[in-house]
């Protein structure tokens, strides 16, 4: 018997797809968006206090409840909650900012 003079064929890795190479660049960028947002939260609340006349801290609080509803699970199932619980709240959100805010469209006006 003489041995095979072809060299057997050479297994390289398969290519690493596009979305798992996304997910790699979107997981640090999403904990960044949850840190800015509950790091606005809570600069929200001495800013309210320290700027009475003006309302600073509503809209930090309003941008930081929007970014950690967006990269954080667990903020988006808490915010849905209480727009559930207060429908008010949800009649307060503009038609604009409810898809990124909430995931989804208003509901109707009941």
């Amino acid at each position: 018997m003489t041995p095979d003079p072809t060299p057997p064929p050479k297994s390289y890795p398969p290519p690493v797809p596009v979305r798992v190479v996304r997910q790699g660049v979107n997981v640090p960028l999403r904990q960044a968006g949850a840190l800015g947002g509950a790091v606005l939260l809570l600069a929200a609340l001495p800013a309210g206090f320290a700027t009475p006349s003006v309302p600073l801290g509503l809209p930090m609080a309003a941008v930081g409840a929007v970014l950690l509803s967006r990269n954080a699970v667990w903020a988006r199932r808490w915010l849905d909650g209480q727009v559930t619980r207060h429908p008010s709240l949800e009649q307060a959100i503009p038609g604009w900012l409810a898809p990124w805010a909430l995931g989804r469209a208003k509901r109707a006006v009941e």
